[in-house]
């Protein structure tokens, strides 16, 4: 029995369509993860980009269980001494970047690394309905449909 590995020549990535309309952060940023890397499909192979091009859109809808909008803070370091800066997920949501939430959830449940950055490329997040890849054809993923919990009212 020999360990099965893919080829690039071997791997077929199709483009998946995601509302994120009243979707939960952390169930969306899964379901997301797991597609970018490609763990659902049966040829998966750790090393490769196995995984398919997504599209998130309405990311400024998302939902947020319990007090996290108001509680959830984002840290980063401007490289100045003292320079420690921090938003709540609120204050990003309703700013001019909303989409940076679901983008940095996603990024945050992958592995580090340069496989995990050139995933990252495969992953597109708008903020509003409208999006450009309607070439494509995306299939649409419904993740309402998927578990009763992956949804919250406001």
């Amino acid at each position: 029995m020999k360990t099965y590995t893919a080829r690039p020549a071997e791997i077929e990535k199709k483009w998946i369509l995601i509302d994120a309309e009243g979707i939960v952060l952390g169930r969306l940023a899964t379901i997301v993860a797991a597609r970018l890397r490609g763990k659902h499909k049966p040829s998966f192979t750790p090393h490769m980009d196995m995984g398919d091009n997504i599209i998130v859109i309405n990311a400024d809808k998302v939902q947020m269980t319990g007090r996290k909008r108001d509680q959830k803070t984002y840290y980063w370091h401007t490289g100045y001494p003292g320079g420690i800066k921090s938003r709540t997920a609120r204050q990003i949501l309703e700013g001019a970047h909303p989409e940076r939430v679901v983008m940095k959830a996603v990024q945050r449940m992958l592995p580090g690394g340069p496989l995990s950055r050139q995933q990252m490329t495969n992953l597109r997040v708008y903020a509003g309905a409208e999006h450009p890849h309607e070439a494509q054809q995306p299939e649409v993923l419904d993740l309402r449909s998927m578990n009763s919990k992956n949804t919250r009212s406001a």
